[in-house]
């Protein structure tokens, strides 16, 4: 099973981009983050994110970090 397909957390920033009407290099060129690095995290193959990342993210997006990322219980469980 390939190691994205096990991650427990999902990120959501597809839908809110859709939802504010903002596409990712809008976000990418607002939050001064490469549209490589922005495409990592749309596509949950980030193994991590920065704090200033997250918040940058969640000031242009007038979202909370738990609207940008969800927790899936069935892939969290894989102890």
């Amino acid at each position: 099973m390939p190691a994205e397909d096990t991650h427990a957390i999902a990120v959501r920033l597809d839908e809110l981009l859709q939802d504010r009407g903002m596409t990712l290099t809008e976000l990418s060129e607002r939050i001064g983050l490469t549209l490589a690095n922005l495409s990592i995290l749309k596509t949950g193959k980030a193994k991590a994110i920065r704090f200033s990342t997250l918040e940058a993210i969640c000031r242009e997006l007038q979202c909370q970090p738990g609207d940008l990322l969800n927790y899936d219980k069935s892939k969290g469980d894989n102890r």
